[in-house]
């Protein structure tokens, strides 16, 4: 799949900004640290500082995922942003 081609997505901005506060609001629970405390990318698999990871959504939001810890992982900056809205098997490609 070439990242650079347009999405469209059906899911609201409304339904998108909900789930975001919902992100947040777990990015700040014990279950959140806990899960980046390893340092691991999920995608790569290389260990960073844990402040250097970041949340991302398996499901991506755009593309109807839910903010809820089995759709969160933490990623590396670079493998979110290859990621973008792609699932993680598009990644492959």
């Amino acid at each position: 799949m070439n990242t650079d081609e347009p999405f469209w997505s059906d899911v609201s901005d409304e339904e998108i900004s909900r789930e975001r506060k919902k992100a947040k609001e777990l990015k700040q629970s014990a279950w959140w640290k806990q899960k980046r405390s390893s340092g691991i990318c999920h995608y790569c698999g290389k260990k960073f500082p844990v402040d250097e990871l970041t949340m991302d959504h398996l499901i991506p939001l755009i593309r109807g995922g839910k903010s809820i810890k089995a759709n969160l992982v933490p990623a590396c900056k670079e493998c979110n942003n290859k990621k973008k809205h792609n699932l993680p098997f598009d990644l492959s490609n």
